[in-house]
C-alpha cells in the first residue's frame, strides 16, 4: 500500500473515531481501532485504589476523553512509512503534553494542513504577531512511527483532551 493510501485512510478512520468511541478500519494491511476512554478510580478489596480505563458512555464539559488509535500489521511482512494523523474531535480541547506513542515522532498542527513539532509551530495572535501555538489551539497530532511494524504487531498512538 502507497504512503499517501495509508495516510489517507488512517485520517479517515481517526475523523470517524472522533464520532464513534469504538472504530474499525476496512481490511487491510493495516488495521486500525480507535477508542475512547475515561478514567474512573476504583477500589480494590484491599482498599488499593487504582485508575481503571472504560469506554465513553457520556462526557460532560469538563471530563477527560483519552483517545488511542492501535494499529495493526495484518500481514506476513514488516510494513514501515506509517503515518496516523488524528484531529482532535470537535468541542474538546487537547490536555497539554499527554500525547502518546512509543517510537513515534509526534507532530501537531493548528489547521491540518501544516505540522510541526510542539515548540516550533506558530501561529499569528491578534495583534498580528507571531508566536508559538498553544495546546488549546492544536487541532491535528500526527504520529509517524520511527520503526517498521512486524507481521502481526500492534503498536498504539493516543492523546486525551478535555470537553468543553
Amino acid at each position: 500500500m502507497r504512503l499517501f493510501d495509508l495516510l489517507l485512510t488512517a485520517t479517515l478512520i481517526a475523523i470517524l473515531g472522533s464520532v464513534s468511541p469504538n472504530t474499525r478500519a476496512a481490511d487491510g494491511p493495516i488495521k486500525l481501532k480507535n477508542i475512547a476512554q475515561t478514567e474512573i478510580e476504583v477500589t480494590d478489596k484491599k482498599g488499593k485504589k487504582s485508575l481503571k480505563r472504560t469506554p465513553v458512555e457520556k462526557a460532560l464539559p469538563g471530563s477527560e476523553v483519552i483517545f488511542t488509535t492501535i494499529m495493526e500489521n495484518t500481514i506476513d511482512k514488516s510494513i514501515g512509512n506509517i503515518v496516523i494523523n488524528n484531529p482532535i474531535p470537535n468541542g474538546t480541547e487537547y490536555k497539554s503534553g499527554s500525547v502518546f506513542g512509543k517510537d513515534c515522532e509526534i507532530l501537531f498542527s493548528i489547521d491540518g494542513k501544516d505540522f510541526a513539532h510542539a515548540e516550533d509551530l506558530k501561529t499569528i495572535d491578534v495583534d498580528g504577531k507571531e508566536r508559538i501555538a498553544l495546546p488549546k489551539e492544536y487541532k491535528h497530532i500526527r504520529w509517524m512511527l520511527k520503526d517498521s511494524l512486524d507481521a502481526g504487531q500492534t503498536h498504539e498512538v493516543g492523546f486525551r483532551a478535555t470537553i468543553k
